[in-house]
């Protein structure tokens, strides 16, 4: 959907970025934004850690700022990305909006429904754009698994099952207060497996229902470190997803299988880095693609993020419609949401939540 934003599009400058939140995730905006110098201009880092902020402004020889409003107020940034925890994203992008600028959100985009269609209204209504990263989407291996979907190579699909058997140890949990707590961080559904509900609705379609169970099982967390979900597509399909933080002794598989009438496909590795299964009834030109598409990784998040920031500079240069935006972000939200909604109360869940 277009929505009309008040604000030019820029084509004869770099575009001015600040990333606001030095810790785990911001290394992969540092890269993509390195990878883009031609397009972007990092003009300012942001955290109210004094040690990882003068960390970061010193290895990037840019400005740090203690808090975003202080950035907001000193700089003349195009575009914020938020690399804070979850539950800050509502309120930072709200303030980033109001003050003109474009959003940038790593995932989840909020821990709550209410606050994403918050963000979504004030980014709306400021006339900037909400870009929610969802770098996975990038990877070779799904935009192939995309392709053999939308040319509806599989025929009817009857099964679909995600698997996220990773391995978070307490240590990890302990590392930061905001890990592992429900208004911040959210449990391995919400955080550690997000890019992967993702793919529920983007490869999948509209979702009729789920049924879940969480639970917390070794890790002394709020949250949950082990989930399954049950999944009615509207289409017919079937499905699962079985999440958990506890595989011993290190992260095993993120994987999706999918099984249709006319093909079965399973992409798997440590994170949807590996076609494993590959067979159609009918022979297609992409499918000399699988080896290549197929990649090494020692990292879970993959190598998407460049690839993402590609669609976003292409945007505000009015290149492009954003592959990712604040009402993309909710799709996936809303899974999440229902699945939780679908624990706590023991009962299925319809979407969507709200007409």
């Amino acid at each position: 959907m277009s929505m009309p934003l008040g604000k030019t599009v820029i084509t004869d400058r770099r575009i001015r970025i600040a990333v606001v939140g030095c810790g785990r995730i911001a290394t992969n905006h540092f890269g993509a934004i390195e990878a883009h110098k031609q397009a972007l201009e990092l003009v300012a880092v942001c955290d109210n850690d004094p040690t990882a902020l003068q960390a970061a402004a010193a290895k990037y020889g840019v400005r740090g700022y203690d808090s975003l409003g202080a950035l907001l107020a000193g700089t003349e940034v195009d575009v914020v990305a938020l690399c804070t925890p979850s539950g800050f994203h509502p309120e930072q992008a709200i303030q980033v909006a109001r003050a003109g600028r474009h959003v940038m959100t790593e995932k989840p985009m909020a821990t709550r429904w209410q606050d994403g269609l918050r963000m979504v209204r004030a980014c709306d209504e400021a006339g900037v754009r909400l870009f929610v990263v969802k770098q996975n989407r990038r990877n070779a291996t799904l935009q192939l698994l995309k392709r053999a979907i939308d040319k509806r190579r599989f025929g009817r699909i009857h099964m679909v099952t995600i698997n996220v058997f990773w391995s978070r140890p307490q240590s990890y949990y302990d590392s930061a207060k905001w890990r592992g707590t429900w208004e911040f961080d959210g449990g391995a559904l919400m955080n550690q497996a997000s890019h992967y509900i993702d793919l529920v609705d983007w490869l999948i379609g509209p979702v009729e229902s789920v049924q879940a169970y969480v639970a917390t099982l070794a890790r002394n967390i709020q949250v949950e470190d082990t989930a399954t979900v049950g999944v009615r597509w509207r289409s017919g399909a079937l499905g699962s997803i079985n999440v958990t933080m506890l595989t011993f002794p290190k992260n095993l598989e993120g994987s999706i299988t999918i099984i249709g009438e006319q093909g079965t496909a399973r992409i798997g590795g440590v994170a949807v880095n590996e076609v494993q299964v590959w067979q159609f009834a009918e022979p297609d030109a992409d499918d000399d693609q699988v080896r290549a598409a197929s990649y090494e990784t020692t990292s879970v998040y993959g190598f998407g993020h460049p690839l993402y920031y590609d669609n976003v500079i292409k945007v505000l240069r009015g290149e492009a419609e954003p592959e990712t935006d604040g009402r993309e972000g909710l799709r996936s939200l809303e899974i999440l949401i229902a699945s939780y909604l679908s624990a706590r109360d023991g009962r299925r869940v319809a979407l969507p939540l709200e007409f």
